[in-house]
């Protein structure tokens, strides 16, 4: 198990805006959350709520909702985006990473962006947040599961490096290295707020 580290110099929120213009934050998300969890989930599409738990549910059960907003910082880290810029700065999309039992170097990976806000860099920007706060928390990789027909999704991973585990079905597992997940994002131009994510981290 990785030794526990000194979060004092994660930061609480980064503000910054979308090649848009748009005004965004991202930060940690806390238990407290619950109620924005539950929300954001409800405003997925069908067709994105599928996309994102394999699931036709309309309303997320329960136990969803509680495994999403049991997060600890460590074997549970978890980012969120709200849109500054809106009335009332709404949830806009949510990244979540759980340490795996079996190996405390690996985590499973979720994410997922609100219909309305998809095309517009904030997958890449949440993503570089919650994977700056892994690596932190001495995580090495990153395992998660696409659905074949979720194009989008899988052109991002592969920009990142993502390599391809195993197929089955209609889904395909994935890993991304963070170390090398991080240099890539580092590395990429767009969207230009990459740079405040990785300067509140320390990583200018």
């Amino acid at each position: 198990m990785p030794d526990r580290v000194d979060f004092r110099n994660r930061p609480r929120s980064i503000e910054t805006h979308l090649d848009d213009g748009a005004s965004i934050c991202f930060r940690p998300i806390r238990p407290s959350d619950e109620p924005a969890i539950e929300q954001g989930i409800r405003e997925l599409s069908d067709h994105s709520r599928y996309l994102r738990f394999f699931s036709s549910f309309k309303s997320a059960p329960p136990s969803v909702i509680e495994r999403l907003s049991a997060v600890d910082g460590f074997d549970h880290i978890a980012w969120g985006a709200v849109m500054t810029g809106e009335e009332g700065s709404p949830p806009g999309a949510a990244a979540h990473a759980i340490r795996d039992g079996d190996n405390p170097a690996s985590a499973d990976l979720a994410i997922a962006v609100l219909d309305q806000y998809h095309e517009r860099g904030i997958a890449r920007l949440l993503l570089a947040a919650l994977v700056l706060d892994c690596r932190g928390a001495g995580l090495g990789e990153l395992k998660f599961d696409i659905l074949h027909s979720n194009k989008p999704a899988i052109l991002l991973v592969k920009s990142l490096g993502a390599e391809s585990r195993s197929a089955a079905g209609t889904v395909m597992s994935y890993r991304l290295d963070v170390d090398e997940t991080l240099s890539r994002l580092k590395n990429m131009a767009e969207p230009r707020g990459l740079r405040d994510i990785f300067a509140s981290f320390g990583q200018a």
